[in-house]
């Protein structure tokens, strides 16, 4: 165990290194921090669940929320113009976030768009839902006899 003077990131400068680069795996400098992203606290009401998902640095209109076969699906991008000019210079480094990054909760089939509520405030996107959506009773369908 380390002391608590290196913090979590001991090896950070190590493994920055240019020498070291050429072992890296990541093609970007932020790939290695995109595990970080979304993180993501779950609350149980008594007739809800609220899902409070972080996304520092999105805007609202990069965020997309989808509902497939039963999964809650969040999807957030953004790309950067590698080429932009940083007005007096060039450079060095760039260590924000580009590129997607995405979550996937089951919440059951019966879960339809309409009952669910979104906002999106200060990079935090919070989601309401119902336990258990009212299933629609099953139309009367009749067949013609030939």
């Amino acid at each position: 165990m380390l002391p608590s003077m290196f913090g979590e990131r001991l090896f950070d400068n190590f493994f920055n290194d240019p020498f070291m680069n050429a072992f890296s795996r990541h093609d970007s400098a932020m790939s290695k921090q995109a595990g970080n992203l979304m993180k993501t606290d779950v609350r149980e009401l008594e007739n809800a669940y609220e899902l409070d998902i972080e996304l520092p640095g999105f805007k609202k209109n990069e965020v997309s929320i989808e509902l497939d076969k039963g999964y809650l699906i969040i999807n957030a991008a953004r790309t950067a113009n590698k080429d932009e000019d940083a007005g007096n210079g060039k450079y060095l480094r760039r260590e924000r976030y580009s590129g997607a990054c995405s979550r996937t909760f089951y919440v059951g089939e019966a879960l339809e768009p309409e009952n669910v509520s979104a906002t999106f405030e200060d990079g935090i996107l919070k989601l309401s839902f119902p336990k258990e959506v009212e299933k629609k009773a099953p139309e009367k369908r009749t067949v013609a006899i030939a």
